[in-house]
């Protein structure tokens, strides 16, 4: 049953969610590294045109469907980037734990032992106390429906996994930046305030006084370019830049790369509401060990690209 990884480049990836912030950068880092990729989602896009498209709610297809398509376009590996931060439990169950759980029945009817890259979330840990470095062996604490969704998902994969019947890795990303952030995000939201503001405007922005690990959407996806040939299966890996950065200074960041006077910009202090409490940290030690990963790019860098790209004609991506 095992798929022999060496093959490397010579097989076909599928991507699911790809026309997601993430999926989308998984699919062109895939594409550079001579990969061939099956794009997945419910709806094309623009980019999806440089791929293999198929437009599938993966969620919600049965595991003879999925396999007969994986199987048809000669799938070695398989890169779960679907998900977003939804609005509701039934959407967030549906995204985060029917899929993938779909997608493993899917992948073990082919008859063969997919490699798995299912992109999880810093999220599953649960919140920490500031100054904690999150290491893969942290022990959760009480979650949110986001994290204990999303880690429900990836524990069923790790099942499967150990069983035999797949061969996943689980890469925990912090919050990401760089280029397609979705607009769901704090910084893509910030990013969406800024050029709406008129000529001589003046924006308040509330930041809550957080720190936060981000790291680019373009070193994500080489993490899991990596992944596909990593030794050993059934693991988790941290993936971040490895440093809290209080999110004060990385809108200060964003209103500089984006050329507007900084006066005109105020940020008024906030409470912390969001889904990672007050502070994130990832121990990437273990990236680098496995895969042979470290994040490159700047999150000066990363911001710049991030603004560019939100004023490109194409919306930036959403969840696949």
């Amino acid at each position: 049953m095992d798929t022999d990884l060496k093959d490397g480049p010579a097989g076909t990836v599928a991507v699911l969610g790809a026309t997601g912030s993430v999926g989308r950068t998984v699919c062109a880092a895939l594409l550079r590294t001579g990969h061939r990729v099956l794009a997945v989602a419910r709806r094309p896009a623009l980019h999806t045109r440089a791929h293999a498209f198929v437009p599938l709610d993966v969620a919600a297809a049965g595991p003879g469907r999925l396999a007969a398509l994986l199987d048809a376009h000669a799938v070695t590996a398989v890169v779960n980037a679907t998900g977003g931060w939804g609005t509701t439990a039934e959407k967030m169950r549906s995204a985060h734990v029917d899929l993938p759980r779909r997608l493993a029945a899917g992948c073990a009817a082919t008859g063969r032992r997919l490699r798995v890259v299912q992109m999880g979330s810093i999220h599953e840990y649960g919140p920490v106390e500031d100054g904690v470095l999150i290491g893969e062996d942290h022990v959760p604490g009480p979650l949110t429906p986001y994290g204990a969704t999303k880690r429900a998902g990836s524990e069923h994969l790790l099942a499967e996994s150990r069983a035999g019947r797949i061969d996943a890795l689980v890469l925990r990303a912090v919050n990401v930046c760089g280029p397609h952030t979705t607009t769901a995000s704090f910084l893509g939201v910030v990013a969406q305030r800024l050029r709406a503001l008129a000529p001589g405007g003046t924006l308040t922005l509330d930041v809550a006084a957080a720190r936060r690990d981000f790291v680019d959407v373009r070193d994500l996806a080489g993490a899991a370019v990596a992944a596909l040939t990593a030794p050993g299966r059934s693991r988790v890996v941290n993936i971040g830049r490895g440093e809290a950065v209080p999110m004060a200074d990385l809108v200060d960041v964003l209103v500089k790369v984006s050329g507007i006077d900084p006066a005109a910009v105020r940020l008024r202090p906030a409470e912390v509401t969001s889904k990672g409490g007050s502070w994130t940290c990832a121990d990437i030690r273990l990236a680098a060990d496995l895969l042979g990963w470290r994040p490159l790019i700047p999150l000066d860098a990363s911001l710049r690209a991030m603004w560019e790209a939100a004023g490109a004609a194409e919306p930036p991506g959403g969840t696949g």
